[in-house]
């Protein structure tokens, strides 16, 4: 969730590289800022409580220290001060640390029997005094960073200084994520690539119990049952520019009006417009009669899209579960079960609990990503990569709509061997997708959405009803709202408000409406006018024509595989010019971190 940055090298002073590649990771979500570098042969503290510039305004740009490791955190352990904030420091060790240590109690009550003291809440502070502790014993770097992997319970992503090596990085991780980047003799570490596009867009991934050595002329990495050995270079598919506003006020904003590209770019990696492709390109399904699919946030939201799609078009059953709930529930597994894990980044936890559940398990596995290399990636039987490219708002957008696109086209495929597709129809959906992307920027650029944004900005609590594949596409919507704008926004099945929520709608409430399955459309206008009938304020995104409401936006309607794709957009920027009108910080929502990588 926070992030990690470290810079050895000759070529650039370690504070300016360090500063930019923690500003190139902002978009994580932090409350905290931090450095550590050596500058006149002893190791320098700086952090601050609050934002980057917080930390630059401390730091004296003017010295010229040649290696350095920086953190933004997010607090988990602690409330987000200055004595809390990372870097932390015990006797001859300096770390900045990623995940979660759950035992750090433990461990903390025995340092302290031995006389160690803390000054800080956080586990980081535990972990850096036992490092200190097994040194004493060791008098080896590289021996007590492989026996302190044996004590640390939890996730971590370590960046290591030594006072008795002050010329090396070490760095490694267990369950959260941690790349190195060497280019002209500079050495990086970083918890994501952003942080390195500036210099490189080569790199090595971190496994499990990996130890990278950083020096100034050699990069080695460690593992306790290889040794040392080579590890395989990487290669980022996006560029600097794409995590760059280019004239957009806000990333979510341009993130967006990429979605048409992004849209297409997925869909035509897979499809091609014949069944051949669909067939080639994605998993063979055909043995599966039924389906879980495990997600967190809009990630689940688009697995509920799915589940709809999937269930009407292949009569196949799917379960749709919230990995955080699903990770420590029983599940009912057939032999014939295929379990489909989503997650942006690869590397969310709860969702990576639950692909390990599901191979312990003996259960068949396909993950949807969009990081190449990432722990689900690499762990998951099958992968499939969404083409969102670096998506930088907290709030995602193109990443939801290129998992909504991808999904479609295995509820395609999955509709096509359960034979409830015609020649006719497929013929339909094969044109439409050429036709998606201008549809798509027709709706973007639409120029009500301020205007009704104007209208409800000021409410603190807002509803959204929809019925079937609509309430799905309600939930991600709501979602995108409260992320941003910190307003109360809460999605229900339209016949299920009646049954205990309506009592919250009063006069000028406003109540969001999504009608796009003609066979529920009465239904829902029935549920809106109950809700106009206790004085509310209703906006409806419908693919025909409503009189009973106040505001109307029309999307275009299409086959169903396609219609959440147009459905999201009016959402979407409803939810921006909300936020926007309320002075809220929309790329770096309060709270709120791009990737969940702890419990």
């Amino acid at each position: 969730m926070c992030g990690i940055v470290g810079y050895l090298g000759k070529n650039r002073n370690a504070l300016d590289t360090i500063i930019s590649g923690l500003e190139a990771l902002e978009y994580r979500g932090y409350d905290s800022a931090g450095i550590a570098y050596v500058y006149k042969n002893q190791i320098q503290i700086k952090k601050k409580a609050g934002r980057i510039s917080n930390l630059k305004e401390i730091l004296n740009f003017s010295e010229t220290p040649f290696i350095g490791i920086g953190h933004t955190r997010w607090a988990t352990h602690g409330e987000p001060n200055e004595t809390n904030a990372h870097p932390h420091h015990s006797g001859k060790f300096t770390i900045v640390h990623n995940g979660i240590i759950e035992n750090y109690i433990d461990l903390k009550n025995m340092l302290e029997k031995k006389g160690v003291s803390f000054s800080s809440e956080t586990d980081t502070e535990v972990a850096c005094a036992l490092l200190n502790d097994i040194y004493k014993t060791e008098k080896d770097i590289l021996k007590t960073l492989v026996k302190a992997q044996d004590l640390l319970i939890g996730s971590y992503a370590f960046g290591i200084l030594c006072e008795d090596d002050l010329n090396t990085i070490y760095a490694m991780r267990k369950s959260s994520p941690l790349i190195v980047a060497t280019k002209d003799n500079d050495k990086f570490i970083a918890s994501d690539v952003p942080a390195i596009l500036s210099f490189t867009n080569e790199y090595y991934l971190l496994d499990d119990f990996d130890i990278a050595i950083l020096k100034e002329d050699t990069l080695s990495f460690y593992h306790p049952k290889k040794e040392f050995f080579q590890k395989e270079k990487l290669l980022f598919e996006g560029s600097k520019e794409s995590s760059q506003k280019d004239g957009y006020e806000h990333f979510m904003l341009k993130e967006i009006h990429e979605q048409p590209k992004v849209i297409k770019d997925t869909i035509h990696f897979y499809f091609d417009g014949t069944k051949e492709s669909l067939f080639a390109n994605l998993p063979d399904l055909e043995k599966y009669q039924d389906i879980h699919i495990v997600a967190c946030g809009s990630a689940y939201h688009t697995g509920l899209v799915a589940k709809s799609l999937i269930e009407e078009l292949a009569d196949i059953p799917v379960t749709c579960e919230i990995a955080s709930e699903y990770r420590y529930k029983k599940v009912f597994y057939h032999s014939n079960t295929l379990v489909i894990v989503i997650s942006q980044s690869g590397e969310t936890a709860d969702t990576l609990a639950s692909l390990r559940k599901a191979k312990e398990d003996s259960i068949d596995t396909l993950a949807i990503v969009n990081v190449i290399g990432s722990s689900i990636a690499r762990e998951a039987d099958k992968v499939l990569y969404i083409k969102a490219g670096c998506e930088i708002a907290v709030a995602t957008t193109k990443a939801y709509s290129a998992q909504v696109a991808l999904l479609s086209l295995l509820a395609l495929k999955l509709a096509i061997i359960h034979k409830n597709i015609s020649e006719e129809e497929f013929t339909m959906i094969a044109k439409q997708i050429e036709e998606l992307p201008a549809l798509l920027e027709k709706l973007i650029n639409q120029e009500k959405y301020l205007n009704i944004a104007k209208k409800i900005y000021t409410r603190d609590d807002i509803f959204y009803l929809g019925r079937k594949l609509d309430y799905a596409i309600s939930m991600e919507g709501a979602l995108k709202l409260k992320e941003i704008s910190y307003i109360n926004s809460v999605s229900y099945p339209a016949g299920e408000l009646k049954h205990g929520t309506i009592s919250l709608v009063e006069n000028s409430t406003p109540v969001i409406g999504i009608l796009t399955d003609n066979t529920m459309r009465e239904k829902t206008i029935s549920n809106l006018k109950e809700t106009a009938a206790r004085g509310a304020y209703i906006v409806a995104i419908s693919n025909e024509e409503i009189k009973e409401v106040d505001e109307l936006i029309l999307i275009p309607t299409v086959h169903p595989l396609f219609q959440p794709l147009l459905a999201i957009i009016p959402l979407q920027l409803i939810a921006y010019e909300i936020a926007k009108l309320r002075g809220c910080d929309i790329d770096k929502p309060r709270n709120l971190a791009k990737s969940v990588t702890v419990e």
